[in-house]
């Protein structure tokens, strides 16, 4: 049976020869203590992973991925509407954007540059 330890930052067990909490990723002691050399930790998999679900967690949906040209095309002819807010799923700013045709212009003429500048594709 193996030895274990619980995180001080969890609760999860994990190894008690670990120095990183397999669960969290935070560093439960010092790389000193351990007596050992070299430490060689790979945790792309739990970083992804954690990545993933804390992004979820804090927006409480996934994110959406709409392209750059797509949304510009859709300011450009249609932004006084709020045709890109509404592409980007922004619905109250789409509406408010109708109701002002475009925040009086200048919302829209903004956000013509502020879309160019964006990667492509890009989350909102």
């Amino acid at each position: 049976m193996e030895e274990t330890k619980f995180c001080k930052f969890c609760g999860e067990k994990i190894p008690s020869d670990a120095v990183i909490c397999t669960k969290c990723g935070r560093q439960v002691e010092n790389l000193g203590a351990s007596g050992r050399e070299s430490i060689v930790i790979n945790n792309v998999a739990n970083s992804a992973a954690s990545a993933a679900s804390s992004s979820t967690a804090q927006s409480g949906r996934g994110k959406k991925t709409v392209s750059k040209w797509v949304s510009f095309a859709l300011c450009l002819t249609l932004g006084w509407l709020g045709a890109h807010k509404f592409y980007e799923g922004k619905s109250g700013l789409g509406i408010l954007y109708a109701l002002t045709m475009g925040l009086f212009g200048i919302g829209w003429f903004v956000d013509l540059f502020v879309i160019l500048g964006k990667p492509d594709p890009y989350e909102v």
